[in-house]
């Protein structure tokens, strides 16, 4: 257990990506063949080269019933329990298996197994048809077993199949089903470990979805903070899925992504609370890295002619919506201002031929205000 004050709390324990379990499983899975060693932990090298031990749940052999000629029919798997640390991550405590056969050939193909997806849309680093299994984890795995044959005095190959348990359930609550990614999750990770809390991943979600988009055509995208702000898009122009990018407090990451992947359109719709920030010039709406600044928002409302009450009443307001609301009753078009404050906050920071708008909505999704 690990010991905490009030006014000295633990620090976030960091964990391991899939990749890393990946490599560690079929690590011990090929092990198992060439030498007939079960383990019960595999050391991996991480890609900045620290070694790390990673427990396994079970490590045997397996008859995969494949008549090829040219490979095994004897294989072996093991798996290992996710461990992401204190990170609020999907797949933390879900096993991440895998199965490998010895084939004649030199090298590793690699298949996905139950639970994880397989790419289906182009746009991503990954081809149509292959397993969802990112390219720095193929490389882990790769230079492991290779290392791992070279031991061995082994010249054949093998086949890895990466599978995680309950991973098609799990897959629902990320990104991968927009993305075009079916059937289950992604093997991820470009160093091996997973920070607590770290907005990396998500960030990469993002972009990923503005590549997929436009490698399927779409000229016009949608970047929203939330369900709400989505429903408002999809009502207003009819956009379908692809096309909606789910950017929620990220939206430097959708505005500096258009340098290197521009689109004609862009509209941005998010909550009023979070466009007022952006309109203040933040590029993180989270809570944590920034606020609604109510005095902004009583001298926007000013120039436009609000009198020194109304000023007042939105410098007390309890909330953003109560300003905006406020606003509105002495028609005062708040959300439309707060809009062309956002947009031009977002027109300084995207390529000039990429066209954008923005719009704000209430708490139900209504649209409050709109700039273009």
């Amino acid at each position: 257990m690990r010991e905490e004050t009030p006014e000295q709390p633990a620090p976030l324990r960091s964990g391991y990506t899939t990749g890393s379990c990946a490599t560690a499983t079929s690590l011990a899975a090929a092990r198992l063949l060439l030498t007939g060693v079960a383990s019960d932990v595999a050391e991996i090298v991480l890609p900045k080269g620290q070694h790390v031990p990673m427990p396994l749940v079970f490590c045997r052999l397996i008859d995969n019933g494949n008549d090829n000629d040219n490979s095994s029919d004897a294989g072996a798997e093991a798996g290992t329990i996710k461990d992401a640390g204190d990170d609020p991550d999907v797949t933390h405590g879900a096993v991440v298996f895998a199965r490998v056969r010895l084939v004649a050939a030199p090298g590793v193909t690699f298949r996905a197994g139950p639970g994880v997806g397989t790419v289906t849309r182009a746009g991503l680093t990954l081809a149509v048809g292959e397993p969802a299994i990112n390219p720095v984890p193929r490389k882990m795995m790769t230079d492991h077993l290779a290392e791992l044959a070279a031991e061995q005095a082994y010249g054949g190959g093998f086949e890895v199949t990466i599978g995680v348990e309950g991973g098609e359930a799990l897959a629902l609550k990320t990104m991968n089903p927009r993305l075009g990614i079916l059937g289950g999750l992604s093997i991820l990770g470009t160093t091996g470990i997973v920070r607590p809390f770290s907005c990396s991943a998500y960030i990469a979600s993002i972009h990923q979805g503005i590549d997929v988009a436009r490698a399927n055509g779409y000229t016009h995208l949608a970047a929203c903070t939330g369900n709400a702000s989505e429903d408002a898009m999809r009502a207003h122009y009819g956009l379908p899925d692809i096309a909606l990018i789910e950017m929620g407090d990220f939206v430097g990451a959708v505005l500096k992504h258009m340098k290197r992947a521009p689109v004609e359109r862009l509209s941005i719709c998010g909550g009023f609370g979070k466009l007022s920030k952006l309109a203040a010039g933040h590029l993180d709406l989270h809570s944590r890295n920034s606020s609604i600044d109510l005095e902004q928002l009583a001298q926007w409302a000013a120039e436009y002619g609000a009198d020194t009450a109304l000023q007042a009443a939105i410098r007390a307001a309890n909330t953003s919506q109560q300003a905006v609301a406020l606003a509105r009753a002495q028609q005062v078009p708040l959300g439309d201002i707060v809009c062309r404050h956002a947009l031009a906050v977002a027109r300084a920071i995207v390529p000039p031929q990429v066209n954008v708008e923005m719009f704000a909505t209430d708490r139900q999704g209504n649209l409050i205000g709109a700039a273009q």
